[in-house]
C-alpha cells in the first residue's frame, strides 16, 4: 500500500512565528522607537564585540567584513597574530549574500566542499576542509555539536572556520580543520530586526530577532524563523522548516554574568535523490581514472527527480540547551563554566538512483531506498580559565580548561519491501526498459524521463534492529601566547584526551548480536612562532596535530576509522589494532591589517599529512599503515577598500594525493590518486559598493575545480563558476529592501559528489526579495 506520511507538528509554531513576523512588519513602525545599544563600561577598550553577542565593550562596526578576534578564549591572540589559517564569516556577509543555511554561508570560504549522504553515511551537512571529512567537526560556541543535521543560520551571528589539524582546540577529529558557529545571544540595549523574504520557487521566509533590556544588567533575546521553498531547477524537491532560539543574560556589565540559551529546529523536507553517474549501455564497461563517470540524465532534463513523492521524506529535529556562567576573578583573569545538553534526530526514506549493480542500464534506473532513524544525545561540561599574567616579566595571554562529554547515538531504519510484483525478482538486480513502471511495481523508472508521482505500492515498516553507541570524553588543555618582545610572539597549545566508546548491534527483538569497545588516549598540540615586522602585520611558522580515534563520529558520519568488529560489505568481521589516526600540518604564512585596520590580507603555504590512515589490508583486517597528503596555498582578503567599497575574497590551491593505501590490491590501486572532494583550485569573490547613502549594490563569483567523488577517481563532477548579484535600498532608517539573484546565469552544476551512484545538483537561478525592519 502507499505510505502516507503523518504531518509533522509544525503548524502551530510556524503560524506563531509567521504571525509575529507579519505583525511586526505591519504594525511596528508606528509604535516602536529606536534605542541605542548600551556598552559595558567595565570592559577594557581592547575587547572586540563580534556583532550582537554577549560580549560588550567598545563596539566594532557591525557592517564591516573584517573581524579582528575569534570568539573562543582558546584563541589567545588577535587573528593577525594567530599562527594558523582562520576565516570568520561575519553577520554582514551572511546578510549581503542572502545565505539561508550553513552550506550557503561556506561557499564564501575556498577550500571547503560538501559531500553527499545516503543511508549509512547520513544525510546532512558533510563539509570537507582541505580534503578531510569534517562532518563531525562542527562546534556551537566552542562546544562540539554532535549529530548529523542540516544547520540553519537564523540564530547564528558569525561562522569561524579554522583550517589545518586542530584537535588541540576542539578535541578528537578535525584533521583538516573545524567550523564554529557563534550564536546570537542576549545583550545590553533594545533592538528589533524582522523581515520576510519572498522569492522564486515559492520561497517564503520570515525571521524575527528582538532584544530587550529588562534591567541595567539583564536582557532577553528571541530569534524566530519560518521557511518554505522549492528548489530552482529541481522537480519535487522542497524544504520546510521552522525554528526558535530564546536567550537570557543576567549580570551584564558586572563581574558575574549568566547566559541561558535554547535552540530548537524542526524540518520536514522532500530530499533530493540526486543525478546518477553514467553507465555505458549494457553496463559492461568499468569506470577508470582516465575516463571517470559524470552525472547523467540519460538525455533527459537536468531537473529529473528519481525519487517517489509518495514515499520519500526527511524529517529532522534539533534541541540544544546551554547554561553558561562567567566570573571575573580580576581585571585580567576570568573563569567560565559551560553546561550543554543537546539532542539531534533524523528520520528519512531517500530514493537513490542506484547504479551499484548496473541498474543505470539501457535507459532505465532502479529506485533504491536508503533509510535511517537516528537520535543523538550529548551532554558537555566545559570549564575555562583565561586571561593575562606576567611571568619573569613576559606577558602570557593564556587559556586553560577541562572538559567532560557524554554522547549517545542510536541508529535503526525502515524495512522497504520493493519486490511486490509476482515474477519480477530480477528487478532487484537489473532494470530494463521492459520493466519500467508497472511491470516492476514502479521500482524501475526511465533514466531520461522519470515519473516521480508513480503509484508505488510497496510495503514499509519500521526495522527496529540497529546500533547503539556511547562515548565519554575527559580532556585537559592549555593555550598560551607568550610575548617575548614587540616583534616576537610564541603561540603554544596542548591537549590531553581520554576517549572511550562502546557499541552494540541488536536485532528487531532487542537481542544483542555483536558488541565492542575501545579506549584511546592521545595528546595533540600546536606550536607557532610569530614575527611582527610592524604592529599591523605578522609572519609566522606553525605546526599542529590532530587525532581521530575509532568511533570518532558515533556512527553519525563517515567512519574512516571504525570500531573493531565492524563487518565489512561482505559481512566479514574486521580486526584492527584500534589506533587513532594522526594528522600533522606544517604552515608558513603572513597576515596584514591595512588601511587603518579596515582591510585584512592573509597568505599561507601548508602541508597536511596523515601518516597512519586506517586501511583494510585483507578481508578481515584493518591496519594503520596508509598515508595521504594535501599541500597548497591560500590567499584571502576581507574588509573595506574604501568607506563605500567592501570585499570578502579568497583562493585555495590544494594538491592532494593518496600516497599509500596499504597492501590490499584494491586500495593500493588508488595510490597516486587525488583525494575525493578536494578540488585543485577554488576561489570566491564577494564585493559590495555603496553607490549612494541609500543604495548598495554587490555581486560575487564562486569557482570550484573538478571534484572526484571516489578514492579510485572513477566518479567526478565538473568544475563550475557561479555568479551572484544583490542590491539593497534603504527606504528609511527603519526599513530597507534587498534583492539577491543567486546563480545569475542559471548554471547547471553539482555541489555534492557521492563516491558511487549519484551526485547532487545545485539550485538554478534563484531570486530573493527581502523586506527588513530595524528598530
Amino acid at each position: 500500500m502507499s505510505r502516507q506520511q503523518p504531518q509533522v507538528p509544525v503548524s502551530s509554531p510556524r503560524l506563531l512565528a509567521s504571525a509575529i513576523g507579519m505583525a511586526i512588519t505591519a504594525g511596528s513602525a508606528g509604535h516602536m522607537v529606536f534605542a541605542a545599544e548600551k556598552t559595558d563600561e567595565k570592559a577594557p577598550s581592547n575587547v572586540i564585540s563580534l556583532g550582537a553577542t554577549a560580549i560588550t565593550g567598545e563596539a566594532q562596526d557591525e557592517t564591516t567584513y573584517n573581524v579582528e578576534k575569534a570568539s573562543s578564549p582558546k584563541y589567545t591572540a588577535p587573528l593577525v597574530d594567530t599562527p594558523r589559517s582562520v576565516t570568520v564569516v561575519p553577520q554582514q556577509v551572511l546578510k549581503d549574500t542572502g545565505s539561508l543555511n550553513l552550506q550557503d554561508a561556506l561557499r564564501t570560504v575556498p577550500g571547503i566542499t560538501f559531500g553527499a549522504g545516503e543511508g549509512g553515511n547520513p544525510q546532512g551537512d558533510r563539509p570537507f576542509i582541505r580534503g578531510f571529512d569534517a562532518q563531525g567537526d562542527t562546534y556551537l560556541d566552542g562546544v562540539r555539536d554532535t549529530g548529523s543535521q542540516s544547520r540553519e543560520i537564523f540564530a547564528v551571528e558569525s561562522i569561524e572556520v579554522s583550517k589545518g589539524p586542530n584537535s588541540a582546540i576542539g578535541g578528537r577529529g578535525a584533521a583538516g580543520g573545524s567550523i564554529n558557529l557563534v550564536s546570537k545571544k542576549a545583550h545590553l540595549g533594545d533592538s528589533l530586526d524582522g523581515g520576510f523574504t519572498w522569492g522564486s520557487d515559492q520561497t517564503q521566509r520570515y525571521t524575527f530577532d528582538g532584544n530587550y533590556q529588562f534591567t541595567d544588567t539583564a536582557a532577553g533575546r528571541l530569534n524566530l524563523m519560518s521557511h518554505e521553498s522549492n528548489v530552482a531547477g529541481r522537480d519535487s524537491v522542497d524544504y520546510d522548516r521552522w525554528g526558535v532560539a530564546p536567550s537570557l543574560a543576567f549580570g551584564l556589565g558586572t563581574d558575574t554574568r549568566v547566559n541561558l540559551d535554547y535552540y530548537h529546529l524542526e524540518s520536514n523536507d522532500t530530499p533530493d535523490s540526486g543525478i546518477p553517474y553514467s553507465i555505458p549501455v549494457g553496463g559492461s564497461a568499468a569506470r577508470t581514472k582516465s575516463n571517470p563517470d559524470k552525472p547523467s540524465t540519460g538525455g533527459g532534463s537536468d531537473s529529473n527527480f528519481y525519487g517517489l513523492t509518495d514515499r520519500d521524506f526527511r524529517k529532522g529535529r534539533t534541541d540544544t540547551a546551554t547554561f553558561a556562567i562567567e566570573h571575573d576573578l580580576s581585571d585580567a583573569l576570568t573563569i567560565k563554566n559551560t553546561l550543554r545538553h543537546g539532542t539531534s534526530m533524523q528520520d528519512y526514506i531517500l530514493t537513490q538512483p542506484d547504479d551499484s549493480k548496473g541498474n543505470v542500464n539501457n535507459g532505465s534506473v532502479w529506485r533504491r531506498a536508503n533509510t535511517r532513524v537516528s537520535n543523538t544525545e550529548t551532554t558537555t561540561n566545559q570549564t575555562d580559565l583565561f586571561g593575562d599574567v606576567y611571568i619573569a616579566g613576559f606577558k602570557n595571554s593564556f587559556s586553560t580548561g577541562v572538559e567532560y562529554t557524554h554522547e549517545e547515538a542510536d541508529k535503526s531504519s525502515y524495512n522497504v519491501n520493493t519486490d511486490t510484483t509476482p515474477g519480477t525478482a530480477a528487478v532487484t538486480t537489473n532494470c530494463s526498459p521492459a520493466l519500467i513502471g508497472a511491470p516492476s511495481g514502479y521500482n524501475c523508472t526511465s533514466l531520461s524521463n522519470p515519473t516521480q508521482n508513480d503509484p508505488w505500492n510497496g510495503a514499509i515498516s519500521r526495522n527496529y534492529a540497529g546500533t547503539d553507541t556511547k562515548a565519554d570524553t575527559y580532556a585537559l588543555y592549555v593555550f598560551d601566547t607568550l610575548t617575548l618582545s614587540e616583534q616576537w610572539l610564541v603561540n603554544m597549545g596542548l591537549r590531553y584526551d581520554h576517549f572511550s566508546t562502546d557499541y552494540k548491534t541488536f536485532n528487531g527483538s532487542s537481542v544483542t548480536t555483536s558488541k565492542g569497545d575501545d579506549t584511546s588516549e592521545f595528546v595533540t598540540g600546536q606550536f607557532g612562532v610569530v614575527y611582527k615586522p610592524a604592529e599591523n602585520g605578522s609572519i609566522y611558522a606553525s605546526f599542529a596535530t590532530s587525532a581521530t580515534p575509532p568511533g570518532n563520529t558515533l556512527g553519525e558520519g563517515s567512519e574512516g576509522n571504525p570500531l573493531g568488529g565492524t563487518p565489512d560489505r561482505n559481512g566479514n568481521l574486521l580486526n584492527s589494532d584500534l589506533e587513532p589516526e594522526t594528522t600533522k600540518n606544517y604552515e608558513i604564512g603572513t597576515k596584514w591589517d591595512l588601511l587603518n585596520n579596515r582591510l585584512s590580507l592573509t597568505a599561507d603555504i601548508f602541508r597536511t599529512e596523515k601518516d597512519n590512515a586506517r586501511v583494510q589490508t585483507d578481508t578481515t583486517t584493518y591496519e594503520n599503515v596508509g598515508k595521504t597528503r594535501v599541500q597548497g596555498v591560500e590567499l584571502s582578503a576581507s574588509g573595506k577598500l574604501t568607506d563605500k567599497w567592501q570585499v570578502f575574497a579568497g583562493y585555495a590551491y590544494m594538491d592532494s594525493e593518496q600516497v599509500d593505501g596499504g597492501d590490499l590490491p584494491a586500495n593500493a590501486a588508488n595510490d597516486g590518486n587525488e583525494l575525493p572532494n578536494t578540488p585543485k583550485n577554488s576561489a570566491s569573490l564577494w564585493t559590495t559598493y555603496q553607490v549612494t547613502p541609500k543604495l548598495t549594490i554587490g555581486g560575487g563569483a564562486f569557482y570550484v575545480d573538478d571534484v572526484f567523488g571516489s578514492a579510485a577517481n572513477t566518479t567526478m563532477v565538473d568544475s563550475y563558476v557561479r555568479y551572484d548579484a544583490m542590491a539593497a535600498y534603504k527606504l528609511s532608517k527603519n526599513v530597507d529592501l534587498q534583492l539577491n539573484v543567486q546563480n545569475l546565469t542559471n548554471e547547471t552544476y553539482y555541489d555534492k559528489a557521492f563516491s558511487t551512484h549519484f551526485a547532487n545538483q545545485a539550485a538554478g537561478r534563484t531570486a530573493l526579495l527581502s523586506t527588513n525592519f530595524h528598530f
